[in-house]
Protein backbone atom coordinates (compact mmCIF):
# COMPACT_ATOMS: atom_id res chain seq x y z
CA UNK A 1 0.00 0.00 0.00
CA UNK A 2 1.09 3.42 -0.72
CA UNK A 3 1.66 6.16 1.17
CA UNK A 4 -0.23 9.66 0.49
CA UNK A 5 2.53 12.63 0.34
CA UNK A 6 0.12 14.63 1.57
CA UNK A 7 -0.22 12.60 4.71
CA UNK A 8 3.25 12.07 5.27
CA UNK A 9 4.17 15.63 5.00
CA UNK A 10 1.14 16.05 7.84
CA UNK A 11 2.21 14.14 9.70
CA UNK A 12 6.16 15.56 9.89
CA UNK A 13 4.78 18.84 10.55
CA UNK A 14 2.62 17.67 13.65
CA UNK A 15 5.66 15.95 14.94
CA UNK A 16 7.81 19.27 14.40
CA UNK A 17 4.87 21.05 16.41
CA UNK A 18 5.29 18.76 18.91
CA UNK A 19 8.81 18.90 19.34
CA UNK A 20 9.16 22.55 19.01
CA UNK A 21 5.87 22.95 21.58
CA UNK A 22 7.49 20.97 24.39
CA UNK A 23 10.70 21.46 23.69
CA UNK A 24 9.94 24.88 24.39
CA UNK A 25 8.58 24.63 28.18
CA UNK A 26 10.95 24.84 30.74
CA UNK A 27 12.15 22.25 32.52
CA UNK A 28 15.11 21.39 34.29
CA UNK A 29 17.67 23.25 36.84
CA UNK A 30 18.63 25.90 34.37
CA UNK A 31 14.63 26.92 34.52
CA UNK A 32 14.05 26.13 38.28
CA UNK A 33 13.17 28.89 40.24
CA UNK A 34 14.43 29.09 43.40
CA UNK A 35 12.20 28.02 46.52
CA UNK A 36 12.46 31.69 47.71
CA UNK A 37 11.18 32.82 44.16
CA UNK A 38 8.00 29.74 44.60
CA UNK A 39 7.03 31.28 48.01
CA UNK A 40 6.77 35.52 47.05
CA UNK A 41 5.11 33.94 43.98
CA UNK A 42 2.76 31.85 45.92
CA UNK A 43 1.92 34.12 48.72
CA UNK A 44 0.82 36.98 45.84
CA UNK A 45 -1.37 33.63 44.62
CA UNK A 46 -3.06 32.54 47.92
CA UNK A 47 -3.41 36.55 48.90
CA UNK A 48 -5.44 36.90 45.16
CA UNK A 49 -7.51 33.82 46.00
CA UNK A 50 -8.71 35.26 49.77
CA UNK A 51 -9.47 38.78 47.46
CA UNK A 52 -11.71 37.47 45.10
CA UNK A 53 -13.30 34.80 46.61
CA UNK A 54 -16.11 35.07 49.43
CA UNK A 55 -15.89 32.19 52.14
CA UNK A 56 -12.13 31.48 50.90
CA UNK A 57 -10.76 31.67 54.77
CA UNK A 58 -12.81 29.44 56.63
CA UNK A 59 -12.49 27.31 52.92
CA UNK A 60 -8.90 27.05 53.82
CA UNK A 61 -8.93 26.66 57.32
CA UNK A 62 -10.65 23.28 56.80
CA UNK A 63 -8.03 21.73 54.04
CA UNK A 64 -5.73 19.71 55.19
CA UNK A 65 -3.07 20.79 52.69
CA UNK A 66 -2.92 22.80 49.73
CA UNK A 67 -0.72 22.31 46.60
CA UNK A 68 -0.40 25.72 44.93
CA UNK A 69 1.42 26.31 41.65
CA UNK A 70 1.57 30.10 41.09
CA UNK A 71 2.74 30.32 37.52
CA UNK A 72 1.98 27.65 35.05
CA UNK A 73 2.53 28.11 31.67
CA UNK A 74 0.70 26.37 29.21
CA UNK A 75 1.92 26.55 25.40
CA UNK A 76 1.01 24.71 22.66
CA UNK A 77 -0.11 24.28 18.91
CA UNK A 78 -2.11 21.60 18.13
CA UNK A 79 -0.25 19.74 20.41
CA UNK A 80 0.35 21.07 23.71
CA UNK A 81 2.13 20.86 27.32
CA UNK A 82 2.02 22.87 30.84
CA UNK A 83 4.57 23.32 33.40
CA UNK A 84 4.86 24.71 36.65
CA UNK A 85 6.77 24.72 40.18
CA UNK A 86 4.69 25.31 43.37
CA UNK A 87 4.80 24.08 46.93
CA UNK A 88 2.71 22.12 49.38
CA UNK A 89 1.88 24.08 52.34
CA UNK A 90 0.07 22.43 55.35
CA UNK A 91 -0.93 24.87 57.85
CA UNK A 92 0.68 28.14 56.94
CA UNK A 93 3.92 26.06 56.20
CA UNK A 94 5.70 25.15 52.92
CA UNK A 95 6.86 21.38 53.82
CA UNK A 96 7.81 20.51 50.56
CA UNK A 97 8.02 21.37 46.74
CA UNK A 98 6.83 19.70 43.31
CA UNK A 99 6.57 20.62 39.82
CA UNK A 100 3.82 19.59 37.52
CA UNK A 101 3.65 19.08 33.65
CA UNK A 102 0.84 17.67 31.32
CA UNK A 103 0.33 17.09 27.70
CA UNK A 104 -2.57 17.49 25.23
CA UNK A 105 -3.53 17.44 22.07
CA UNK A 106 -6.28 19.36 20.36
CA UNK A 107 -7.47 22.36 18.79
CA UNK A 108 -4.92 25.02 20.59
CA UNK A 109 -2.51 27.66 19.52
CA UNK A 110 -0.68 30.28 22.23
CA UNK A 111 0.44 30.53 25.48
CA UNK A 112 -1.09 31.67 29.03
CA UNK A 113 -0.37 31.42 32.51
CA UNK A 114 -2.33 30.18 35.59
CA UNK A 115 -2.41 29.41 38.63
CA UNK A 116 -3.60 25.89 39.97
CA UNK A 117 -4.08 24.91 43.25
CA UNK A 118 -4.91 21.41 44.84
CA UNK A 119 -6.91 21.67 47.97
CA UNK A 120 -6.83 18.28 49.97
CA UNK A 121 -9.98 18.14 51.91
CA UNK A 122 -9.22 14.94 53.38
CA UNK A 123 -5.86 13.73 55.21
CA UNK A 124 -5.84 10.83 54.02
CA UNK A 125 -5.74 11.28 50.58
CA UNK A 126 -3.03 14.36 51.31
CA UNK A 127 -1.10 11.07 53.25
CA UNK A 128 -1.26 9.07 50.13
CA UNK A 129 -0.05 11.94 48.15
CA UNK A 130 2.58 12.59 50.13
CA UNK A 131 3.60 9.25 50.22
CA UNK A 132 3.74 9.19 46.34
CA UNK A 133 6.84 9.16 44.35
CA UNK A 134 5.09 10.62 41.45
CA UNK A 135 0.92 11.66 41.72
CA UNK A 136 -1.20 11.56 38.54
CA UNK A 137 -4.92 13.16 38.24
CA UNK A 138 -6.90 10.69 37.11
CA UNK A 139 -4.62 7.76 37.92
CA UNK A 140 -3.57 8.16 41.36
CA UNK A 141 -6.78 10.26 42.74
CA UNK A 142 -9.29 12.67 40.96
CA UNK A 143 -9.48 16.74 41.34
CA UNK A 144 -12.91 17.74 41.40
CA UNK A 145 -12.40 21.13 39.56
CA UNK A 146 -14.45 23.89 41.79
CA UNK A 147 -16.19 27.06 39.67
CA UNK A 148 -17.89 29.69 41.74
CA UNK A 149 -21.52 29.81 41.35
CA UNK A 150 -23.89 33.01 41.61
CA UNK A 151 -22.18 35.32 44.41
CA UNK A 152 -18.64 33.70 43.96
CA UNK A 153 -19.19 32.09 47.40
CA UNK A 154 -17.06 28.51 48.80
CA UNK A 155 -19.04 26.59 51.25
CA UNK A 156 -16.81 23.53 52.38
CA UNK A 157 -20.02 22.57 54.42
CA UNK A 158 -20.74 21.57 50.87
CA UNK A 159 -17.57 20.08 49.57
CA UNK A 160 -17.43 16.03 49.62
CA UNK A 161 -14.77 15.25 47.40
CA UNK A 162 -11.41 14.84 48.96
CA UNK A 163 -9.25 16.40 46.69
CA UNK A 164 -10.79 19.62 45.17
CA UNK A 165 -8.63 22.14 42.71
CA UNK A 166 -8.77 25.53 41.75
CA UNK A 167 -7.45 27.18 38.21
CA UNK A 168 -7.41 30.86 37.84
CA UNK A 169 -6.54 32.73 34.53
CA UNK A 170 -6.05 36.20 33.60
CA UNK A 171 -10.11 36.86 34.58
CA UNK A 172 -10.52 34.98 37.64
CA UNK A 173 -11.51 31.37 38.23
CA UNK A 174 -11.57 29.19 35.03
CA UNK A 175 -14.46 27.36 33.84
CA UNK A 176 -14.40 24.07 31.81
CA UNK A 177 -11.01 23.30 32.47
CA UNK A 178 -9.34 19.86 33.63
CA UNK A 179 -6.72 18.80 35.73
CA UNK A 180 -6.97 15.15 34.43
CA UNK A 181 -3.03 13.63 33.08
CA UNK A 182 -1.61 16.22 35.18
CA UNK A 183 1.53 14.88 37.07
CA UNK A 184 2.72 16.16 40.14
CA UNK A 185 6.87 15.25 41.24
CA UNK A 186 8.29 16.15 44.55
CA UNK A 187 11.43 18.60 44.05
CA UNK A 188 14.46 18.74 45.90
CA UNK A 189 14.85 22.53 46.76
Amino acid sequence: MKSHPGRAARTLLLALAATVVLGSLPTGPAWSASAREIDIKVEAALERFHRQVSGANEFMAAAKGVLIFPDVIEAGFIFGGEYGEGVLRIGDRNVAYYSTAGASVGFQAGAQSKVIMVVFMDAGALERFRDSRGWQVGVDGSVAIIELGVGGRIDSNNIRDPIVGFIFGNKGLMAGVSLEGSKFTRLDK
